[in-house]
């Protein structure tokens, strides 16, 4: 998840729901990004897909809203909803208590935690003790391995929660270089221009490790899901004071979790629950 583009500008305002306009449809403008495989993305054909544009679809068919897609880059995300280009963000955005301060939040939609990829044998280790293959929820907790990891260069999309988690965990260790897209930071690995990236480990391993150019790459160390950067999974953000809409899309997310159709959006993309454990 992110988690702050698109060189298609004629896919710039996509439909998403072709609901038929009535006194009682309100028409919603959604925000995405369109370049974060599988949660959004441009296909071959220029049409927007992915998990997070399927949920929307779902959402809005469940809420009887009359929606389109706003596609956006994502530094510049928040800012276009505050700016009214659009309604709500659905774009693996992650609830956090920072983004709080300036908008606002349905509650999560999926959770899944950060990992860090490197070459295969690379023979780096992420904590000086503990398990690698496991999964961290409190940073106090464990200690880097700040001896393996000096010096080494880490990749990251600007904007996130996982620049956030590097520049307040590691900056004293390793050299952080940023990049306006997932993709540029994937590309830069292959390159060798960078020895590690971190990014969600769903979106990495589906828009990285499984395609032809992460064939020589794999995760490494632990899962990171401290609340305190990555927040509590992927929410829906909204203007403050927008009350209804909010508890709308909450209701929303509610019904199609118990109806079955947020299990079958989940199974078309992944092997797992992407929605992590109840909250």
């Amino acid at each position: 998840m992110r988690k702050f583009g698109v060189t298609l500008a004629a896919a710039a305002v996509l439909a998403l729901a072709a609901l038929p306009a009535s006194a009682e449809t309100k028409k919603v403008r959604i925000g995405t990004e369109g370049a974060y495989a599988p949660f959004n993305f441009i296909d071959s054909n220029g049409e927007l897909q992915g998990f997070d544009v399927d949920i929307a679809k779902a959402l809005c068919a469940s809420a009887n809203f009359e929606c389109e897609f706003v596609v956006q880059d994502w530094d510049g995300i928040i800012p276009g909803l505050l700016a009214e280009k659009y309604d709500a963000i659905i774009a693996s955005m992650s609830i956090t208590e920072e983004r709080k301060e300036v908008v606002d939040f349905t509650g999560k939609y999926y959770n899944t935690p950060a990992k860090f990829v490197a070459k295969k044998g690379s023979g780096i280790t992420i904590l000086a003790s503990g398990d690698e293959a496991g999964s961290v929820s409190d940073m106090d907790a464990v200690e880097l391995n700040a001896d393996g990891l000096k010096g080494k260069i880490v990749g990251v999309q600007s904007a996130t929660t996982h620049e956030n988690f590097l520049n307040d965990n590691m900056a004293d260790i390793v050299e952080i270089r940023v990049y306006g897209t997932q993709e540029e930071a994937n590309l830069d690995l292959v390159a060798g221009r960078v020895d590690m990236l971190l990014a969600d480990s769903v979106a990495i391993d589906d828009g990285f490790l499984k395609t032809s150019d992460g064939e020589g790459f794999e995760f490494v160390g632990p899962g990171i899901a401290d609340s305190r950067w990555f927040g509590d999974g992927a929410g829906i953000a909204v203007r403050k004071g927008e009350d209804e809409l909010r508890e709308a899309l909450n209701d929303a997310i509610a019904k199609i979790r118990a109806d079955g159709t947020y299990r079958k959006i989940n199974d078309k993309y992944f092997e797992f629950d992407v929605y992590g454990g109840e909250s």
